[in-house]
């Protein structure tokens, strides 16, 4: 009889002592061997370094799955802000630069002419419908057009002080960018804009720079735009309540973000899962 089930006989035998109970014999059975010989194997199967370093696997898969559902919470929030924002009361344009910086994605009203023959372009860009990416447009005619084209950026004169503005008049397709083939769409006179107040757009990473003498930008470079055209580095993306048939189309504000939170959530759960029972099972079961 090996030494751990001589223990736990005699463990077994001195617990009828405290209950005053005395048995008359101890009878070790094959069934009681068979028993003590698995848990005496069981026990001196050790983790060792190597098991418990692989123990890290599901924990750290464990802790990716619980932040991906903190991101998922905070990617939520920014949505929702960013859809509160747009969709508030149209704000009067502030008299200076700093404050006109604090109103990022509320509407801005303003009233003005526009200086057609400074336009600018952005692009190429996809059309926005709703704040998101879409793939056919019925800009003209009803006709399905390709979602690819620019935005048409025109200065606009404000009427109510010495000052001009960036306005982001919408999006037209590529064969709509030159402005003689949408002449009925440049509207003149005096005119009152709606816009998202948008601020400088830093260079992505893998787009290329603006060409130096262009009218056409890769990205928002207000600094550049606003020392080609006279106007101050404020820009606007016009809403749709100011399209214009056969123009550009407004409400070209993205207020949609990547949020693949919950796909990335089942996966580190999963993986949590399938480590946790093949480790279990190695070094437990």
């Amino acid at each position: 009889m090996n030494k751990n089930m001589t223990t736990v006989l005699r463990l077994y035998k001195n617990s009828f002592k405290y209950l005053n109970i005395a048995p008359k014999s101890i009878v070790v059975t094959r069934q009681t061997q068979k028993y003590f010989s698995s848990y005496q194997r069981v026990n001196a199967k050790q983790i060792g370094p190597f098991g418990w370093f692989l123990l890290v696997i599901p924990v750290s898969t464990f802790s990716l799955g619980v932040w991906q559902v903190q991101r998922k919470k905070w990617k939520e929030g920014l949505l929702f802000d960013l859809k509160e924002k747009t969709t508030s009361d149209p704000v009067k344009l502030p008299p200076n630069l700093e404050d006109f910086k604090q109103l990022e994605y509320k509407p801005v009203h303003v009233r003005g002419t526009f200086l057609h023959d400074k336009e600018l372009y952005l692009g190429p860009r996809s059309l926005l419908v709703q704040g998101d990416a879409s793939t056919k447009s019925s800009l003209v005619s009803g006709s399905a057009i390709g979602s690819q084209g620019y935005l048409v950026i025109t200065p606009l004169k404000l009427e109510d002080r010495d000052e001009t503005i960036l306005v982001n008049r919408g999006w037209v397709p590529y064969k709509f960018k030159d402005p003689k083939t949408r002449q009925s769409s440049q509207v003149s006179g005096v005119v009152d804009v709606i816009g998202i107040a948008r601020t400088h757009e830093n260079r992505p990473t893998f787009t290329m720079k603006n060409k130096e003498g262009s009218n056409t930008y890769f990205y928002r470079d207000l600094e550049h735009m606003s020392a080609v055209t006279g106007a101050s580095p404020i820009y606007l993306d016009a809403t749709t309540d100011f399209d214009i048939p056969n123009g550009p189309v407004g409400g070209q504000t993205r207020i949609s973000l990547r949020n693949e939170h919950m796909s990335y959530i089942l996966t580190w759960f999963s993986l949590c899962g399938a480590t946790s029972y093949m480790w279990f099972k190695q070094f437990v079961k």
